[in-house]
């Protein structure tokens, strides 16, 4: 689809859930699912139901489909079926590979504290058996606002026992895009050896990938918040594989990654869906899709931008598509998040969101957030969003902050801690 010929109400009669009154600005935690995945699984799970790799025919129909989804879905990001596992969630894709990863005690990890907690915890946990070292990779720029993952701090944590380092492609609060390239090559000029493992989770729905070009080692991401059925995917090279025992059963090969970390074959209905996912982000092009993401992004950051005295934004302000992605946060000074949350809701059907989204190292250790949990205020945009939407929110927004909403929830949680 041309940039000059996109038609918004083309795209959202593609996704039936955008026919509601709702308005779906809780992206970042699931986009709504395209009509003909939505058709694919329902004619799966009426014809094709059944074991595969049997030799009967709807046996060798539905392992054909399940093929398809597989080679869709590595294709999509440059790879090899055989480098790719489906899984039920990237926080479980990443805790199985922490459990598969072969590692000496005393080797050096590096953790990045930008992170949604999918691509922290199970390394901290592997590291209290392994006896691992954990370096934590703390930015030492503009850390109360706008903090990004850049080489030049990485440089320094890296050491010739520095075996696994782990970021965001995108973090699901700053919305910022990390350059995974320069950060490969910085990690792979110091030690061949070290391996990259990327969450793209906030990535995957805005940008196009290839995990040949980024340098990675690992690469997982949800193909529910990319217009898809609730299951993830796992890349993992074939150098990368050689350091991961098997997690499937004795008698099979080590031949792909979903012999070695695929337990029970994944979710067939939602895998076999994957080509028509694929079909309709090659039909809509990503190039049409980040014009259309920054014209709804910059009606939010421009306004949020005009109120620096009462609004505390949180990430890249620009609303550059190659700088940043349409997920955005901010904090109304003197005003729960949770309380402008409840004043949007109270008036509109604008669905966002208030929290620390799983990343509460972030918001504590980083941003020195006080009250990690209250969190931000965080709208995450999709290109099937429409300007008018996002107009229509700044104006409930601004009703919102003049009215102060926020600051009676905060005042409730005071008097409710003196109470105690």
């Amino acid at each position: 689809m041309a940039v000059d010929a996109f038609d918004v109400a083309a795209i959202r009669a593609q996704f039936p859930a955008l026919a509601q009154k709702q308005v779906f600005m809780d992206n970042a935690g699931g986009a709504q699912v395209l009509k003909s995945v939505i058709t694919s699984m329902s004619e799966y799970l009426a014809s094709n139901n059944v074991q595969l790799g049997a030799s009967y025919p709807i046996s060798q129909a539905s392992t054909g489909k399940f093929d398809a989804g597989y080679a869709a879905g590595a294709r999509y990001i440059n790879a090899s079926p055989a480098e790719v596992v489906f899984g039920a969630s990237t926080t479980q894709l990443f805790r199985n590979l922490s459990i598969a990863l072969k590692i000496e005690p005393g080797s050096e990890i590096v953790l990045s504290t930008l992170d949604h907690e999918a691509n922290i915890a199970p390394w901290v946990q592997l590291a209290e058996w392994k006896g691992l070292v954990v370096k934590w990779w703390i930015p030492t720029k503009n850390t109360d606002s706008n903090p990004r993952l850049e080489p030049e701090d990485l440089k320094a944590l890296l050491s010739s026992r520095t075996r696994l380092v782990c970021c965001t492609h995108t973090s699901n609060i700053l919305g910022t895009t990390t350059d995974v390239a320069a950060l490969s090559k910085v990690i792979h000029d110091t030690n061949p050896n070290t391996l990259f493992c990327v969450d793209a989770v906030a990535y995957a729905p805005h940008a196009p990938i290839d995990v040949k070009a980024f340098g990675v080692d690992f690469y997982s991401f949800s193909w529910y918040k990319v217009y898809g059925p609730h299951v993830s995917m796992l890349y993992a090279s074939k150098k990368a594989q050689e350091q991961l025992q098997s997690l499937g059963h004795f008698f099979k090969s080590r031949n792909t990654l979903e012999e070695l970390l695929g337990l029970a074959g994944g979710n067939y209905e939602c895998i076999q869906s994957i080509p028509e996912v694929v079909a309709y982000i090659n039909q809509v092009g990503w190039e049409a899709v980040g014009v259309q993401e920054e014209k709804l992004q910059e009606v939010l950051l421009s306004y949020l931008r005009s109120k620096p005295d009462q609004i505390k934004i949180y990430g890249e302000p620009s609303s550059n598509r190659h700088l940043r992605h349409p997920v955005i946060s901010f904090r109304v000074k003197g005003q729960s998040s949770l309380g402008v949350i409840n004043g949007i809701e109270a008036r509109a059907p604008y669905g966002c969101r208030s929290g620390h989204f799983y990343s509460k190292r972030l918001l504590e250790r980083v941003l020195g957030v006080q009250d990690s949990d209250d969190g931000v205020v965080r709208v995450s945009l999709l290109h099937y969003n429409t300007v008018e939407e996002v107009e229509g929110l700044v104006k409930v927004l601004d009703e919102v902050i003049k009215e102060g909403a926020g600051k009676d929830v905060q005042d409730s949680g005071r008097k409710s801690i003196a109470k105690l």
